[in-house]
């Protein structure tokens, strides 16, 4: 024993107590396969153990040794040697909610419902490129721009949203100088993102974007005969232009100043594969493998009935695959959904993403400016106001002050009766840390905020994508290691 080792006593030293003379901290459980279970803390700590294991936890027999020294360090048991657990745990739990206090970060503006493309998929009822009766007035944007410098975040990002917002590219720039002459008084961390289809880009917008320090978004399904179907537009040269504007503002701008978002149409389901290779090719190292949303024209159209959850989870799953195989390989790719669970699972941060939060985040992370005035708690709730559904509809931006929408009734009760942490089928479920509340889904779907979980397509398909995560961190070490530096 080497003269080191004879300064310590040996670890049964510092163990009190007899086997079951722990208590159980707050704790949820489930199957993760037929042999395994995980179990969850409130922070989402999370451990994989068998039917045995369980059972001698639950019923307080578990012996001291590595398995009750692991279940300690993690906040699932607490005994005399562990009497500031609670406070730790307190502690984990604050943090992840710490982004409630944080309150409204993004905030959208629908400058316009004018497009120059006809997406069977959209989920926003757009408007042909002469109808300027659709455009955001400048009235309205003073008022939209008073109303996100109410909001207490140190953090603020205005987002132009369409129809295509480069069709009423003089609103962009009036929203950007006013809102940087406010930020003179307020001092925020303010950031501007144009999501674009880019068919618009020239040297103008690319000039006022260097200036202004703007991002862009833009939508790319994947190589140009699956985009061009998925997103038709007059010419059907939709995929070239949008090749043509990413590389005009890589050169210009630089390549963290345009990211890319697909979704998962009925036409995409086989090609996982090609639509990541494409990314992969353009240069990308990150991809969201989104479904459709049940709103706008995914629903008039008939698109969501196209495909159920189990096609997009097995379309997800030979995605997701690829895209561990590619990095195994040396190719730097990650699939952003994947990263924003993860990091609920791994880390003590919580993440901006709206459909992964409890309480719920409308309103409250994120807000929506509509070219009318209309302001609503999300962008999903706008969609459905385009079907006729006001449930959703917090005000209007010449009628109602800040405190009447952020305390009205559309905003607060949605909010309260979707908690997850009460609501049925939620509050028992191992996988409630690293899921949310969406009751905007949830009452376009069933009519209710809550919702029969049992039955919905939102439940089935984040606990699925919950469990192969866990199942990868488990049973492959080469996968985990891709994964965990995703979280990070």
């Amino acid at each position: 024993m080497s003269a080191l080792a004879k300064r310590f006593a040996p670890l049964e030293h510092f163990r009190s107590g007899e086997s079951g003379g722990y208590k159980l901290l707050p704790i949820r459980f489930t199957k993760l396969d037929e042999k395994r279970y995980v179990i969850t803390n409130i922070a989402g700590e999370f451990l994989i153990l068998d039917a045995a294991r369980l059972t001698d936890l639950v019923e307080h027999r578990l012996p001291q040794g590595d398995l009750y020294d692991e279940l300690k360090s993690r906040h699932f048991i607490y005994d005399n040697d562990s009497r500031a657990a609670l406070q730790l745990l307190g502690l984990k739990y604050r943090t992840k909610l710490s982004r409630v206090s944080r309150f409204t970060g993004l905030h959208m503006f629908v400058v316009t419902l004018r497009c120059d493309y006809t997406c069977k998929y959209c989920q926003v009822s757009r408007q042909t490129e002469d109808r300027l009766a659709f455009d955001m007035s400048e009235a309205t944007a003073r008022l939209a721009v008073d109303m996100v410098f109410r909001s207490p975040s140190h953090q603020l990002k205005i987002e132009f949203q369409g129809g295509e917002p480069l069709l009423n590219f003089e609103r962009i720039k009036q929203i950007v100088s006013v809102a940087k002459e406010r930020n003179q008084d307020f001092k925020r961390d303010l950031q501007f993102v144009v999501a674009s289809n880019l068919s618009l880009i020239s040297d103008e917008v690319l000039s006022f974007a260097d200036r202004e320090n703007i991002y862009f978004s833009t939508s790319l399904d994947g190589p140009a005969g699956l985009h061009n179907a998925n997103r038709p537009r007059p010419g059907k040269n939709g995929h070239a232009l949008t090749i043509a504007g990413i590389e005009s503002i890589r050169a210009r701008l630089g390549v963290d100043r345009v990211s890319a978002l697909m979704t998962t149409t009925d036409r995409s389901l086989k090609h996982p594969r090609e639509i990541i290779d494409e990314y992969v090719r353009l240069g990308f190292h990150e991809i969201f493998l989104r479904p459709l949303s049940p709103y706008g024209f995914a629903v008039t159209t008939g698109q969501i009935e196209r495909y159920n959850t189990d096609a997009w989870l097995a379309f997800y799953k030979e995605g997701l695959d690829y895209i561990l195989e590619l990095n195994r390989q040396g190719v730097r790719m990650r699939e952003t959904y994947s990263a924003l669970v993860l990091r609920k699972m791994l880390t003590p941060h919580a993440t901006g993403y709206v459909d992964l939060q409890s309480p719920a985040g409308i309103g409250i992370s994120g807000i929506v400016y509509n070219y009318d005035g209309a302001v609503f708690a999300s962008d999903e709730a706008r969609m459905l106001a385009e079907m006729d559904d006001q449930t959703f509809r917090l005000g209007d931006l010449a009628k109602n002050s800040y405190e009447e929408m952020m305390l009205s009734d559309a905003l607060l009760n949605p909010l309260e009766d979707s908690i997850a942490e009460s609501a049925p089928g939620c509050t028992d479920c191992a996988f409630l840390p690293y899921c949310g509340a969406d009751p905007v889904y949830h009452h376009a779907t069933q009519h209710d905020v809550v919702g029969n979980k049992a039955l919905s397509g939102f439940c089935h398909r984040n606990m699925e994508v919950f469990r192969h995560l866990i199942r990868k961190l488990e049973d492959s070490p080469s996968d985990r290691d891709t994964l965990v530096r995703w979280a990070v």
